[in-house]
């Protein structure tokens, strides 16, 4: 099977990676920030601010790989300081309310200037 590089203009996007890949029915999300894809800028200093725009940044991925957050079945996410885990989880928990998918989270590797989030997800479609 082919996999198929899925590419959306409502998500940040980078040379060095794909924003997402669709291999059969499986969609993956290449780990997300909470960039605001038009003004290229962080979403707000705070880390729910961070958290709903990276939620954002990946949904349109998913969505542009024909499938919807109800297809997610895992969620990865990266925090720059373990500290905001309360906070990541009040803006996650606006987003994913059912049917949860699984998810890990972990200290976020590498110290980028002003991220305080990252996030991946896989979706699987029920085709």
């Amino acid at each position: 099977m082919a996999k198929q590089i899925i590419t959306t203009p409502d998500a940040p996007a980078s040379p060095l990676y794909s924003q997402g890949v669709r291999a059969g029915s499986t969609i993956y999300v290449s780990g997300m920030v909470g960039v605001d894809p038009v003004t290229r800028q962080q979403a707000g200093p705070t880390i729910q601010e961070q958290t709903r725009q990276a939620l954002r940044n990946c949904t349109a991925v998913v969505e542009a790989g024909g499938g919807t957050l109800a297809d997610v079945a895992h969620v990865t996410v990266l925090l720059a300081d373990p500290a905001d885990f309360a906070g990541m989880n009040e803006a996650y928990a606006a987003v994913f309310t059912s049917d949860l998918p699984t998810r890990a989270v972990t200290k976020l590797g590498v110290d980028l200037p002003g991220v305080l989030v990252s996030i991946a997800m896989t979706a699987h479609l029920g085709v």
